[in-house]
Parts: structure tokens; C-alpha cells; sequence
């Protein structure tokens, strides 16, 4: 980046680095010793479709490669704003597993020029109330954030901020909070 770039105020893109996903064991352990949240064993990956052969058949790779023999069931479905939802469920007390699923399809897609199409990555939580708690890796800026859904349109702002202070040493956080968008909908949440 050159002088004139800083003096203009542009700023190059962060690279995401998808292996901060497999920070996310540390931090799950994080929130159940000091807020009592447990994973639910769902995590998902949203991206927008593409068109053509090629980003099919990586999608159906993915699919299979997560399958596998013996693995976990995939379940695919669309929202209510077009973006695609890859949803994978393991038991919960796998949730290392569970982030190898979810880093094996966005490299997958990455690595096949699809990283464009990545929006975020979602992992579930719940605690003995039955409060749910989302870790939302956005995959454009390589941070997470908290979301702590009530109902839509509502959400447990006060949660979330208690969250990025218990997890802020184990994870990358978004420091704009305006960047903490709602994901209503999203399966497994």
C-alpha cells in the first residue's frame, strides 16, 4: 500500500484466515465455564449461489466430502433473501468435528474461486434456559461477533456485548459493531 493510499484513507482488504475457525473449541469452552452456553452441535455456512457447472459440482464435492462414510447428514436450503444455507449437525460435544465440517466447506469453495460468494459461517449455542447464541465468522473480514437472537426483530444486545468480552481473547472479533448483523432464519440457530 502506498503513501497516497493512506493519505486518501483506502486500506487494503483483510484476507480471511479460516483456520481462526479452529479457534472456536477454545472459545465454546470459554462460554460454557463462564456463561453456562453449550454448543448444539449445528453449524452452517451461508454463500450466495452461482450459476453453472462448475460451482455445482463443488457444491456437490462438498457434500459428499462431509458425508462421507458414516459422517454427518448435510441439509441445504435457501432464506428468504436467496442466500444458500449448508447446514451440518454432529452431536454437540463434537464440536471440534463440527468446525472441521464447516473450514472443509468454505476452503472447499474457497480454494475453487468461489471465496467471493462466502458471506459467514454460523455455530450454534445454547444455555439451560434455552437462550441461543450464534458465533457468526464474517469470511470478508475474518472476525466473529456474537449474535443472540430473541425473536426477530429483537435481539439480546447486552448478551452479545457480555459474550465479546468473555470470548475477546480467543477469537477475532469484529470491533464494528455496526458489522454485527442479525442473521434471522439461520438454520441450526
Amino acid at each position: 500500500m502506498g503513501f497516497l493510499d493512506t493519505l486518501l484513507g483506502r486500506t487494503k482488504p483483510v484476507q480471511p484466515n479460516l483456520d481462526h475457525l479452529f479457534a472456536v473449541p477454545n472459545a465454546a469452552l470459554t462460554l460454557e465455564v463462564s456463561l453456562g452456553f453449550k454448543p448444539t452441535g449445528y453449524g452452517a455456512v451461508c454463500y450466495r449461489k452461482a450459476e453453472g457447472g462448475a460451482f455445482a459440482q463443488v457444491e456437490a464435492d462438498v457434500e459428499q466430502l462431509i458425508e462421507g462414510f458414516d459422517g454427518p447428514k448435510v441439509e441445504v436450503s435457501k432464506d428468504k433473501y436467496g442466500y444458500t444455507w449448508l447446514l451440518v449437525h454432529r452431536e454437540p460435544e463434537q464440536i471440534s468435528d463440527l468446525v472441521t465440517d464447516v473450514h472443509a466447506v468454505n476452503s472447499s469453495l474457497q480454494d475453487n474461486g468461489f471465496g467471493p460468494y462466502l458471506l459467514c459461517t454460523l455455530l450454534s449455542f445454547e444455555d439451560p434456559q434455552g437462550r441461543r447464541l450464534g458465533l457468526v465468522y464474517l469470511y470478508k473480514k475474518g472476525t466473529f461477533y456474537p449474535f443472540a437472537p430473541q425473536g426477530e426483530p429483537h435481539r439480546d444486545n447486552a448478551l452479545e456485548l457480555q459474550v465479546k468480552t468473555e470470548i475477546g481473547a480467543d477469537l477475532p472479533l469484529e470491533k464494528d459493531l455496526a458489522r454485527w448483523f442479525p442473521v434471522w432464519g439461520a438454520p441450526g440457530l
